[in-house]
Order: C-alpha cells, then sequence, then structure tokens
C-alpha cells in the first residue's frame, strides 16, 4: 500500500543559488592516507563527466561533487538553501547560455548539487542564477511515526518504492547496505546539512582499505545500518537511516562517496529491499527523456 503521508500540508517556496566556483588556497596541496601529496578537482562549479548512475568511486578527484555546485552568497541565506532543499526538488538556471534548462538536487554537500541533462549542463557555468522549488521539509508519514523523514521530496517518497506493508513496516527498495564501520568525516554534524562521507570505497586501494563499497553509484539509494540520523548523525544499534549518493571519490583519509540522509528510525520500522535499480537515474531518465 502507498505509504500515506502529509504532503498535501507541505509548504513550497522558490529559493535562489548561483552556481559557485571551485576553491583553492595558496598551500595547493593536501595528503591521502599513504601520505602522498595529491592536488585534485572536486568540489565547486560544474562538473560534466559525472551523473546519476554514473560509478561514485575511480575519479581522479576529491570530494567529488556531480554536476551543478549551488549556493547563496549571504550566509543565512545559503544555510536555508541547504536545509530547505530536498532531494528530488527541481532546479532551473534562470542566467547565462543555459537560462531555461532544468535538473534536480540529488543531495546536499558544501553545496546543494544538482544534476540535469549533459546537453544542457554544457551551457551552464560558473555565476549562473538558479531557482530551486523547495518543498519536502516537514514532510512526515502517518502510518510511521517512529520515522523520521527528512531531505526528501514528495517525488522521492513516491520514487522509493514499496509503501507500506501488510505487517506495518515500510518497504524501501536500496542498491547497498552500508555497515558502520563505513561512516567517516560528516558524523556529529546536523543530518540536514551537508552528507555523510564513507570509507571503504577507495576503488583500488588494496584489501585494508575496502568494505565492499567500491561499486556505489552517484544517485545510489542506500541504507546505512546502526545509524541514527533523527537529531544529528551518529551510531545507534538497531537503528537504519536511508541515504542518496549525492557525492563522488574523495582522496582524504576518512572521506568518500557520501549519501544525503533522507529519513531514518528503528530498523523494525523499515523492511529493506536490495534493488540494484534503486538510483535517482530514474529521474534523469523521466525528465530528461520523458519516460
Amino acid at each position: 500500500m502507498r505509504a500515506r503521508s502529509n504532503v498535501d500540508a507541505l509548504v513550497a517556496q522558490r529559493l535562489a543559488g548561483e552556481v559557485w566556483p571551485p576553491l583553492a588556497d595558496r598551500h595547493v596541496f593536501r595528503v591521502d592516507p599513504d601520505g602522498r601529496a595529491f592536488f585534485l578537482p572536486g568540489m565547486g562549479g560544474v562538473t560534466l563527466d559525472v551523473h546519476c548512475g554514473d560509478p561514485a568511486t575511480g575519479h581522479a578527484g576529491d570530494h567529488v561533487e556531480p554536476g551543478l555546485s549551488v549556493r547563496h552568497r549571504e550566509t543565512a541565506a545559503n544555510y536555508a538553501l541547504q536545509y530547505l532543499t530536498c532531494v528530488g526538488n527541481v532546479v532551473e538556471v534562470t542566467s547565462g547560455p543555459g537560462a531555461g534548462a532544468r535538473g534536480f538536487v540529488i543531495g546536499q554537500h558544501a553545496y546543494v548539487l544538482v544534476d540535469m541533462a549533459p546537453d544542457d549542463m554544457a551551457r551552464v557555468t560558473t555565476g549562473d542564477q538558479v531557482v530551486v522549488d523547495a518543498v519536502g521539509q516537514g514532510l512526515a508519514l502517518e502510518d510511521h511515526p517512529s520515522i523520521v523523514v527528512k531531505n526528501c521530496s514528495p517525488r522521492l517518497l513516491e520514487a522509493l518504492g514499496g509503501g507500506t506493508r501488510a505487517d506495518g513496516r515500510l518497504e524501501v527498495r536500496v542498491s547497498a547496505l552500508v555497515p558502520p564501520e563505513a561512516v567517516g568525516a560528516g558524523a556529529g554534524m546536523a543530518s540536514e546539512y551537508a552528507n555523510t562521507d564513507l570509507m571503504g570505497a577507495y576503488a583500488g586501494r588494496g584489501e585494508e582499505l575496502s568494505l565492499g563499497l567500491e561499486g556505489l553509484r552517484v544517485g545510489d539509494v542506500v541504507a546505512l545500518v546502526d545509524q541514527d540520523h533523527r537529531y544529528g548523525r551518529g551510531y545507534r544499534g538497531g537503528f537504519t537511516t536511508i541515504g542518496v549518493i549525492s557525492t563522488g571519490s574523495a582522496a582524504l583519509f576518512g572521506h568518500g562517496p557520501g549519501p544525503s540522509s533522507v529519513m531514518s528510525g528503528p530498523s523494525e520500522a523499515f523492511d529493506v529491499v536490495l534493488d540494484g535499480g534503486a538510483n535517482l537515474a530514474a529521474f534523469a531518465a523521466r525528465d530528461w527523456r520523458g519516460e
């Protein structure tokens, strides 16, 4: 049965932002897990060649942010953009050669991250203005009061699949289970802000750094085992958090592809079903090709 929610009570707002440029400082280099210095692209700007459905690992990049990296110039307005924007919200470019191009939010990192069709993305650059049709914060599941929903747009809720089972649990389809030892940077932060970096997703780095997560894709829906992200982010046995992989490869130790949290609650409240097709690429197929 389709999960009942308070979707009709939600408030939608149009939020403004702009595509932010990549930033660096005079020190240039960082250090990888083996002490080697590196300088790689990753955060900010327009990342042209990483989209939902593409591998989240194996890139020669650090904290790779797929698509458009969007923020607001004013600090308080930028926090509002981060907190109120939800995964799956529609985004439209309103200035520059790419004006009129539309995409969707795949998650939060240092910026709000937006995927769109490759041909449209090629017409967008830093400084271009965007608007986000933000809706989803305040979403609640009427038959699942123990599950806290956040960063989840109504259309993402619809796409997660499954709905309320006859036994009262919420069925959610995910592409992977993430063990608690994989959780790295981001633990302890507010779960409405940025995402959780996953360790053990370092493609080609050997067994000692492997937790079986090298196959993660951008846009994958995943279940984080023994993670409670209802009111922050931390380890709690018997809890599950559902997230969406919103960033790609990272070269810093303790960092990696990261999911934005979209719901969290006691594990017994969920029926987690493994499904290799649980990825936001389904949005891309529908939005870009009319499927």
